[in-house]
C-alpha cells in the first residue's frame, strides 16, 4: 500500500526554491549538473529548467541498493560522466540522501577531477539512516524514515512514473 507524503505542488515549490538558491549562490557562473541515475532524472529535468545560469547536464549511475530496500554497503559505478570537470562548478543531483554511501563515493570521485566547486542538491534527505558523514547543500525535504517511491524514485524499477512521492506502507504488495 502506498501513502502520499509529498504532493505535485509541494515538489514544484521545492524545485523552484532550490533553483533560486542555486542561482543566488552562483551568480551567472556556469554549472555542470551531474544527475545520479536513475532516481534523479525527473528531479534534474525539472530543476535545470528553473536555473537560468549557463548549464550543462551529465549523467552518472552508481548504486548501493540493487533491487532491494536496504543498502548493500558497497558502491558500484555503472556509468561515469563524460564532461571534463576541471575548473567547473559541479552540482550532484540526487533523489535521496539515505545511507550516504553512494553520494560520498560519487562526491569524492568527482572532487578528484579538479572542479572549482562540488555541491549536492537532493530532493529528499533521510538523516536517520546515515552511515557516513555527508550533507546536502540544497535539500528539498527532510524525512524521518520510510521507503519512498514516485517522481523518479523506484522500488525494483517500478513506481518511477508516479507524479508525487509516496511512502511504501506494506512491502508485501510487491
Amino acid at each position: 500500500m502506498l501513502r502520499r507524503i509529498i504532493s505535485r505542488k509541494d515538489i514544484a515549490d521545492a524545485v523552484r526554491r532550490l533553483a533560486s538558491a542555486i542561482e543566488k549562490d552562483y551568480g551567472n557562473e556556469r554549472i555542470i549538473f551531474v544527475c545520479l541515475l536513475k532516481g534523479s532524472f525527473m528531479f534534474t529535468s525539472d530543476l535545470v529548467r528553473y536555473v537560468h545560469n549557463p548549464t550543462r547536464v551529465d549523467f552518472m549511475r552508481a548504486s548501493s541498493y540493487g533491487t532491494g530496500t536496504e543498502s548493500k554497503g558497497t558502491v558500484e559505478i555503472k556509468k561515469d560522466i563524460e564532461e571534463v570537470l576541471e575548473g567547473e562548478n559541479v552540482i550532484i543531483v540526487e533523489d535521496i540522501i539515505d545511507s550516504g554511501l553512494t553520494l560520498k563515493r560519487v562526491r569524492d570521485m568527482l572532487s578528484e577531477r579538479g572542479p572549482k566547486s562540488v555541491r549536492i542538491c537532493a530532493l529528499l534527505d533521510k538523516r536517520g539512516r546515515r552511515q557516513v558523514e555527508i550533507e546536502g547543500d540544497y535539500v528539498g525535504f527532510t524525512l524521518d524514515d520510510g521507503f519512498v517511491v514516485g517522481y523518479g524514485i523506484d522500488y525494483a524499477e517500478e513506481y518511477r512514473n508516479l507524479p508525487e512521492i509516496y511512502v511504501v506502507e506494506e512491502k508485501a504488495t510487491f
